[in-house]
């Protein structure tokens, strides 16, 4: 782990276990509690994202694995019930057993075009906006270019 560079992630065990403070000088600072929720949630979410992938995609389907991972997320939420004092934040936010994503929600009252499942497909950008890869640079065959683009020219048919 001897990289150099790194910086404004949690010092854990394993991390300071391979800081060679010997070699390098190592800046840090103190948790503050007003940021604490943000930081902590960070480190939780790339763990329990581990945690979630790390479910057998050998022994089971690709259905029955989704199952199981959101199993896993329910109960991690229930965890947090008997933790919390909240009961309606935790009944509000359980998962749906079918895993499903919200895309889009239009008014049929007042459609913007005769064909929602069509236009919604056609607008959808191919990397949510809760996904960093336009703005990280990540090479993921997509470019903020491209989802511009595609933006712009499904508005001009509108």
């Amino acid at each position: 782990m001897q990289q150099i560079g790194i910086y404004e992630q949690l010092i854990t065990q394993v991390v300071e276990q391979n800081l060679n403070r010997e070699q390098f000088y190592i800046g840090e600072r103190q948790l503050e509690s007003s940021e604490a929720s943000v930081w902590l949630s960070r480190f939780l979410s790339k763990l329990v994202a581990h945690a979630i992938d790390a479910i057998d995609a050998i022994q089971n389907s690709d259905d029955n694995r989704i199952t199981k991972q959101i199993e896993l997320a329910n109960k991690l939420v229930f965890w947090l019930k008997d933790h919390i004092k909240d009961e309606q934040l935790i009944s509000e936010n359980l998962i749906d057993s079918q895993g499903r994503i919200l895309t889009a929600l239009f008014d049929k009252q007042n459609p913007i075009s005769c064909d929602l499942p069509s236009y919604s497909k056609y607008i959808f950008p191919q990397t949510g906006l809760s996904q960093s890869e336009l703005f990280s640079g990540a090479n993921a065959g997509i470019s903020l270019e491209s989802e511009i683009k595609r933006e712009i020219f499904y508005k001009t048919l509108d």
